[in-house]
């Protein structure tokens, strides 16, 4: 049982790395919203505390591995956030000259 666990778990957690990938490639994170992200985030931390109470390898693991995922692609996210917010104050900021009216 625990190699079936281990392999679906493999499964599941890998089916993670392409859009891990895509998410670095295109540095874009516009696809996820927030909440989604913090349900799932929360919902996969609960199973690796489930799996890690019960002493299951194959959750724990799985589960560990998923976190990492939903963590870096949550700081993707973040950053890229940061990113948009900057260059819309700096384009507020050279916009906001040319709108007004000389007197």
């Amino acid at each position: 049982m625990t190699i079936l666990g281990l392999v679906a778990g493999a499964l599941t957690t890998g089916c993670w790395l392409p859009q891990l990938l895509r998410t670095w490639r295109t540095r874009s994170t516009d696809d996820f919203s927030w909440v989604y992200l913090a349900l799932l985030t929360c919902g996969v931390g609960l199973w690796l505390a489930y799996g890690l109470a019960r002493g299951d390898a194959a959750i724990a693991v799985a589960n560990a591995l998923t976190l990492l995922a939903l963590l870096a692609i949550t700081a993707f996210k973040t950053r890229s956030a940061a990113r948009a917010q900057a260059t819309g104050a700096a384009d507020e900021i050279v916009a906001e000259p040319s709108t007004v009216s000389p007197s």
